[in-house]
C-alpha cells in the first residue's frame, strides 16, 4: 500500500463480530476471546502499524464502535465489552498522540449481516423482548442503510476536527451528518 500511495492519512477500523450470543456462563471461552481479538486487538494492531505515518501527516483514526459499548445486553457480553474497551482505547490513544485525531463513532443500528445474526441466532438464552426488538427493527424498516453511517465515517476520516479527538460520537449528530451530506451529497 505504501508503494502505491506513499502514505496513510486515515485509518478506519470497521471490522466487528457479535458472536458468541449466549449468557456469560454458557459462552465458549475461545469464541469470547475471538470476539475481543476482532473488536479490540485488530484495531490495536492496525493502529500500531499505521501510527508513524499518521503522526507525520496529522492523520485520523476512526474506530467504529457501537451503542452496545454503553449497554449491558444479555447474551452479548463479549461484543459489549469489546466495544467499551475500544472506546477507552480511543481515549487513551488521543491522549498519547497529540498530532493524530483519534475518535470512536456509533454507526447506529445498521442493516448488516450482524443484525441478521442477531435475528437468527438470538435464541441462545436471549430474553424474548430483546430478540423481538431485533426482529421488529427489520420488520418495521428501522435499520439504517449502511451508506448513511458510511458517509459520516468517511467525512470523519477526511475532515474530523482535532477537538473531536478522544470522543465517542454519533454518526447522526448534525455536526457530523450535515457536513458529510454537504461533502458527499444527500443521495445514496
Amino acid at each position: 500500500m505504501f508503494a502505491a500511495f506513499g502514505r496513510i492519512d486515515a485509518l478506519v477500523n470497521n471490522a466487528g463480530v457479535v458472536q458468541p450470543l449466549a449468557p456469560i456462563a454458557d459462552t465458549n471461552p475461545d469464541e469470547w476471546r475471538r470476539n475481543i481479538e476482532v473488536n479490540l486487538f485488530a484495531p490495536y494492531y492496525l493502529v500500531r502499524a499505521a501510527i508513524a505515518t499518521l503522526r507525520q501527516h496529522n492523520g485520523r483514526i476512526v474506530n467504529v464502535s457501537s451503542g452496545a459499548a454503553n449497554l449491558a445486553l444479555e447474551t452479548v457480553s463479549a461484543y459489549c465489552t469489546g466495544k467499551a474497551a475500544l472506546n477507552h482505547f480511543t481515549r487513551v490513544l488521543a491522549a498519547e498522540e497529540p498530532t493524530v485525531t483519534a475518535l470512536a463513532v456509533r454507526p447506529g443500528v445498521v442493516d448488516t449481516d450482524m443484525q441478521a445474526i442477531l435475528r437468527s441466532e438470538a435464541g441462545n438464552g436471549m430474553p424474548a423482548e430483546q430478540m423481538a426488538y431485533y426482529r421488529q427493527l427489520k420488520e418495521r424498516g428501522e435499520l439504517e442503510p449502511p451508506e448513511i453511517p458510511a458517509r459520516a465515517i468517511a467525512w470523519l476520516a477526511l475532515y474530523a476536527p482535532r477537538e473531536f479527538s478522544g470522543r465517542f460520537l454519533d454518526y447522526d449528530d448534525p455536526h457530523i451528518s450535515q457536513p458529510a451530506q454537504d461533502v458527499f451529497g444527500a443521495g445514496l
